[in-house]
């Protein structure tokens, strides 16, 4: 496509094509930042609660912004782009999520009807995000194994426009990183840099056993998976599972070292296809802002609307 080195083009087309957009500048918040502060989150105490409410509630939740000179600007998908042309954002951070991979044929979490959680009635689920829990894939290993085998990176997909754009900041030196809640890898194989990508919830480029923690050659256990079956430890007999973060294990050290200064730095940020439902990356839009006491290392289910 000729205009692939085009990031106000690129941009703008993303959004023509109806995939999620939000933008949050130092002078803005759009209505992806407002989620914040109308859900809460079963870990959340009752404190940590009331600050994000708070938060919601202090937020300008109008699609105006002020620019440096302080003068109000309407802000539209076409006038981010149109900065982004010109330059004038030099930190563009950006939460990516499942939406961003839906035109490469893999489906989202919650789409109703086309969502992966509605078409995993077969496996008899406890709960939808039954898939992504430890406990419940040592019992039953399977529907993530299937899971597995569909989205393995660099076998049956492959990038989108979105995952181009990333790549494209990347090149033009002003992404400053993309934190990514997708385990299907295709930011890296789009190109953008190891160093500029932050995979919030793991890879598949390593593996291990999810009872004595022994690691596990990723390519036999890619091998294993594509017959359909859930790798076992040479150690211990434990299932082995590539490292994707389920609910409740932590979350990749890389998150915690980098999130506070990258958003903090940010003069842009860009939330493309994610409902913002999964903590904690659905706080980095307002990280500055989350209370001190509010536990962010680990990954934690859905949000649920109070």
């Amino acid at each position: 496509m000729k205009n692939l080195n085009n990031l106000s083009y690129i941009l703008c087309s993303i959004n023509a094509s109806s995939t999620a957009v939000a933008a949050a500048t130092r002078y803005t918040s759009f209505a992806t930042c407002n989620l914040l502060g109308r859900r809460s989150c079963s870990r959340f105490n009752q404190k940590q609660h009331a600050a994000a409410t708070q938060l919601h509630q202090t937020r300008d939740t109008s699609s105006s912004s002020f620019s440096p000179e302080g003068k109000k600007k309407k802000t539209t998908i076409e006038t981010i782009a149109e900065s982004l042309r010109s330059n004038e954002y030099k930190k563009v951070l950006v939460v990516s999520g499942a939406g961003v991979s839906v035109s490469a044929g893999i489906p989202d979490f919650r789409s109703p009807g086309s969502g992966l959680y509605d078409n995993l009635h077969k496996y008899n689920l406890p709960y939808p995000e039954a898939i992504f829990d430890v406990e419940f894939y040592k019992q039953n290993p399977q529907p993530f194994v299937t899971l597995a085998k569909e989205i393995w990176p660099g076998v049956n997909y492959r990038p989108t426009l979105t995952h181009c754009f990333f790549s494209l900041l990347d090149k033009k030196g002003v992404l400053s990183r993309v934190y990514t809640q997708n385990i299907d890898g295709l930011e890296a194989v789009a190109g953008v840099t190891e160093e500029r990508l932050v995979e919030c919830h793991g890879h598949f480029r390593e593996s291990s056993c999810t009872s004595c923690g022994s690691e596990f050659d990723a390519k036999m256990c890619q091998s294993i998976i594509e017959q359909g079956e859930a790798p076992k430890c040479n150690s211990c007999g434990g299932l082995v599972k590539p490292e994707i973060v389920f609910f409740g294990e932590v979350m990749p050290s890389r998150f915690s070292d980098l999130v506070h200064y990258d958003v903090a730095s940010a003069d842009l940020v860009i939330v493309l296809g994610s409902s913002l439902m999964v903590a904690p990356v659905c706080l980095i839009a307002d990280w500055e802002l989350v209370p001190d006491d509010m536990q962010v290392d680990s990954r934690d289910r859905a949000f649920e609307h109070t």
